[in-house]
Formats: C-alpha cells, sequence, structure tokens
C-alpha cells in the first residue's frame, strides 16, 4: 500500500474484481437486514478456513496490512447507514464489552475500512484529537486536521487503531441533525485487526446471522 494522506494508507481496487463484485451482490442481498444493529452485530476471524465471502477478502487483504505485526484475527462488522441520517459518533475503536464491564480501554492495534459503493458526502473523517462529548456527534474540538477518504468502490483505507474517526454527513459537515430526504445506503466492512481476541466476539459460521454472506 501506498501513504496517501497522514496517519492513513489507502488503496484502491484493493480486491480482485470477480471477488469484490461478489462480495459486492452477497452484502447487497441482505438489504436492511439488522440495520439498526449493524455496529453491534460483530464477528470474530482468526485467518483459518473462509467460511463466508467476507473472511474470503479479509484473507486477500491479510499481506497488505500484517507484515511484520503480531495479528491473531480480525473483528469484522458491516458498517451502513445512510448520510442523511448518520447515528454513529466520532469515537476510537476499542473491545467494548471490556470497556463496559471493567472500564478499561485496549485497542485493535489496526482499524480499516474496505468500501463497497459511492454516495452522497459521507467520507470517513480520521484525526488524533480525542472525541469531544460537548460537541454535535462527539466530533473533536479541533477539526484543521481531519483526514477525510471519500467513500469508493474496491476503496481500502487502514490506520492506527487508537485514532479517533467518524462519518461525515450528505454535505460532509459534522452530522448535527437528520437531512431532509434520504441517500443511498453507504456500504462498508470495517475491519479491526487484534493482537488477541475482543471480548465474547462470536465466529461469524457460530451464528444465525446474515446467513447470504
Amino acid at each position: 500500500m501506498e501513504p496517501s494522506v497522514p496517519f492513513t494508507e489507502l488503496t484502491e481496487n484493493a480486491l480482485p474484481a470477480p471477488l469484490f463484485r461478489r462480495l459486492l451482490r452477497r452484502v447487497g442481498s441482505l438489504g436492511t437486514e439488522r440495520l439498526r444493529t449493524t455496529y453491534q452485530t460483530t464477528f470474530w476471524y482468526d485467518f483459518s478456513e473462509p467460511t463466508n465471502v467476507v473472511e474470503e477478502a479479509i484473507l486477500f487483504l491479510r499481506p497488505r496490512v500484517v507484515r511484520h505485526l503480531r495479528i491473531t484475527g480480525v473483528e469484522w462488522w458491516l458498517s451502513r447507514m445512510y448520510t442523511t441520517d448518520v447515528r454513529v459518533d466520532f469515537h476510537r475503536d476499542r473491545d467494548e464489552k471490556l470497556a463496559l464491564r471493567t472500564g478499561r480501554l485496549v485497542h485493535p492495534r489496526l482499524s480499516s475500512v474496505l468500501f463497497l459503493n459511492r454516495v452522497r458526502g459521507g467520507a470517513l473523517a480520521i484525526t488524533p484529537q480525542p472525541p469531544d462529548p460537548s460537541n454535535p456527534s462527539m466530533a473533536p474540538r479541533r477539526l484543521d486536521d481531519l483526514t477525510l477518504v471519500a467513500p469508493r468502490p474496491n476503496r481500502f483505507v487502514v490506520f492506527d487503531g487508537k485514532l479517533t474517526h467518524g462519518v461525515l454527513d450528505a454535505n460532509n459537515q459534522i452530522p448535527d441533525r437528520k437531512l431532509p430526504g434520504r441517500s443511498r445506503l453507504r456500504r462498508t466492512i470495517a475491519l479491526n485487526w487484534w493482537t488477541s481476541r475482543p471480548t465474547d466476539t462470536p465466529r461469524w459460521a457460530e451464528t444465525r446471522i446474515y446467513r447470504a454472506l
């Protein structure tokens, strides 16, 4: 991967075209299944024999990401939203269940996003600044060092797992309200690369969720 902008590494056409088309079809066939809980529906993959097309994609991407790092697996989920109604705040990825139970913060070694389609607005915004609960969408106080990555099919971005990130609205502004109308559904796959498995994250094959994959 070639460095593109601060804090990120960006790859265009990250997956071979046949694999990307199959991934796009399978995710598209899910429609709005579990859309309201899309960010809470996460899975663990330890690089064993793949059991769905997302895991096939992860295996292909692995050499681009892991390199010399001691990565034991990937936590992945479908990130889907309408950019006229962004419902995810700026945040830092973490072992969510561990944090809720103990207050302890453990971050993935790397975070990444594979974009599946193009939409109006919806840029991924990345910054080293902390989220600020006093701002709309918990946006950082300083916005002068945001790195923006626009959604484009088969674009893959990787960044440090401790960095703050969020999604801009259909006008590529900090979301502060629901906008009129409805945009296309912004579809991505979020992939967190861990040195140890996050707490109580199931393997996809152990669940009966997203069976069309």
